[in-house]
């Protein structure tokens, strides 16, 4: 099998999904360090600097990140392999030939379900872990691990 992109990209919500994660961790850390900075007094100048550091570093990364990583993921499913493109600064690309497929998975967390969509994780015996596709919309996820399990079924492989 010859490496290659993959063909498909992640549903267009992941971005806003990805970014309002994001938004939310900007949130936690901002919060926490406004109220030391308000209840711990000798500190609070320093709090305030890392309140600001956290605050000029993360707003950028978190609209950045999510339109770069959209441009990036890839995934594709052929009768012979899963490939996958993962990855923003340091991009991945993998490729799960059908015998050496173990388990399908999909799993939806709170953020996920309330943009409707999903992530679905291929294990094989690879040492490298199992592929991951994450921001798939829910019902594209679900054909995806269907016809996955269906062609694995078909193929006699020992997956391991």
């Amino acid at each position: 099998m010859r490496l290659r992109p993959p063909r498909n990209r992640v549903d267009p919500r992941a971005v806003r999904y990805w970014m309002t994660g994001e938004a939310i961790s900007n949130v936690v850390v901002a919060a926490v360090l406004g109220v030391l900075a308000l209840l711990i007094e000798p500190a609070r100048f320093w709090l305030l600097v890392a309140l600001g550091v956290a605050l000029v570093i993360g707003v950028p990364y978190m609209i950045v990140m999510p339109l770069w990583r959209y441009r990036v993921h890839r995934w594709e499913v052929t009768d012979e392999a899963v490939y996958t493109r993962t990855g923003w600064l340091w991009q991945e690309w993998r490729i799960a030939p059908m015998s050496r497929i173990q388990t399908v998975d999909t799993a939806r967390g709170p953020l996920e379900q309330a943009f409707r969509l999903s992530s679905v994780t291929v294990t094989t015996a690879s040492a490298a872990g199992p592929l991951k596709i994450r921001g798939l919309d829910r019902e594209v996820a679900a054909d995806l691990a269907q016809k996955l399990t269906e062609v694995t079924q078909a193929n006699r492989g020992d997956a391991t």
